[in-house]
């Protein structure tokens, strides 16, 4: 049984449970919460751990590994600029479906009020929406930190994911002499990611901890609230890629939309079966090749780059799973702190682990940079099949949206294969 399989039943069953004992006996139901609440909250704090060092590290080797050749600068320069708008876009597409339509649940306040002061009672790194509110000035004056130890200690992602880029990109000029910081930040990474499978292994027994609790205090509400969540998700994913990424590839990529869209077919039945870019990675390069004629940088150096550095569809997700958690438990969220979301989700989304449940890790700092709880991010997990397939096609329609831009400003690009023609 996979582990998708594994936690979705584990959600169902906590849901089952939580709902029974809240319509069958109070009492039983409270008991219930006391005894699984700190389980589920162990599971988060195991998470929790592995953040700073993983997305720091990640994010340090991956910059300080990309600055070296002049195709390299040249082609991952322009990507980089791509990779950007592109997330940005999505961004702003959570951003604001996201509201209007969580806007219309119904969440009880008594109920909402009961998880917030639990969630608040089991981890120190909550804080109220009042106290996260910030002015547009001193957001900007708090991206840098004037400690980045501090930072870490503190939780302050974005912070601290400012200072992982410029110290990256401060090691890039360095060259060899750099080497020994990125092995260590290597290394670091790497076993940070063999924590995180580890907890993988325990996923379901602690998404069953943390759904029943919040099933025992919000009810039937949290069902319907969540396949709200799965609808917007997927269907934010499919229309960024029909009204976003199929235009900016006909139209900076100088190809037909029909061009484009036959050719990101093959990848994106792999992306949406397999739920992984880079399982589609072969697919992504075979199209490229033969249906686009995309010149050999692009196919063979910064369609790989794409495949691990850039995914359109996790912003976009990270973006409305905070904005759904904040409904959730009730925590207000003005317009500072949702460009705060959608800014450390752009930023996090290039440290991204490429294993199951990469996600995870990746909400973590979103939901910490404007102080939600991330005791929410089990519940997610849980119903993530269905999400997981539309935002993994929206990464792959996108990697090849950027491939195409690129590819066409390159002085070595050819004539897109017309459709149903063999590649010359």
């Amino acid at each position: 049984m996979s582990l998708s399989t594994r936690v979705l039943l584990a959600l169902i069953a906590g849901t089952a449970a939580g709902l029974a004992l809240r319509s069958i006996d109070a009492g039983a139901a409270s008991t219930a919460v006391t005894v699984f609440e700190p389980i589920g909250t162990l599971f988060v704090n195991a998470i929790r751990v592995t953040v700073v060092p993983l997305v720091v590290s990640s994010l340090i080797v991956g910059i300080a590994s990309s600055g070296s050749g002049a195709v390299v600068g040249k082609v991952g320069g322009r990507g980089l600029v791509i990779f950007v708008v592109l997330l940005v876009a999505s961004g702003i597409v959570g951003a604001v479906t996201a509201p209007p339509v969580f806007s219309h649940l119904t969440i009880d306040p008594t109920a909402a009020a009961s998880v917030r002061a639990a969630v608040a009672s089991a981890s120190s790194t909550v804080t109220s929406g009042a106290a996260a509110i910030q002015s547009p000035a001193q957001w900007l004056v708090s991206l840098v930190p004037a400690n980045a130890v501090r930072a870490a200690v503190d939780g302050s992602m974005l912070p601290l994911i400012v200072f992982a880029l410029l110290l990256g990109l401060a090691l890039v000029p360095l060259g060899d002499a750099a080497q020994p910081v990125v092995t260590f930040f290597r290394a670091v990474a790497d076993a940070m990611l063999v924590i995180v499978r580890w907890l993988l292994v325990v996923a379901p027994y602690g998404v069953f901890a943390l759904a029943l609790p919040l099933v025992v205090r919000l009810g039937a509400s949290a069902i319907s609230a969540l396949g709200t969540y799965v609808i917007l998700v997927s269907l934010d994913a499919a229309l960024f890629c029909a009204f976003v990424l199929y235009p900016a590839a006909a139209l900076f990529g100088g190809i037909s939309i029909r061009t484009f869209a036959r050719a990101a077919l093959p990848p994106q039945a792999v992306a949406f079966s397999s739920r992984s870019s880079l399982a589609a990675l072969p697919a992504l390069i075979d199209t490229a090749k033969t249906r686009l004629s995309l010149p050999a940088e692009i196919t063979g150096f910064f369609i790989p780059l794409a495949t691990v550095l850039f995914r359109v569809g996790a912003t976009l997700g990270l973006t409305v799973g905070c904005v759904f958690l904040a409904k959730l438990y009730g925590v207000p969220m003005g317009p500072a702190q949702i460009a705060t979301v959608v800014a450390t989700s752009v930023v996090t989304s290039f440290s991204i682990p490429g294993i199951p449940g990469g996600s995870i890790i990746a909400m973590v700092p979103v939901l910490t940079s404007v102080g939600l709880p991330i005791e929410g991010i089990g519940i997610l997990f849980g119903v993530d099949t269905i999400p997981d397939m539309f935002r993994t096609t929206a990464n792959v329609t996108g990697q090849l949206a950027a491939a195409t831009i690129v590819g066409r400003q390159s002085s070595t690009v050819r004539t897109p294969v017309a459709d149903g023609a063999p590649a010359g």
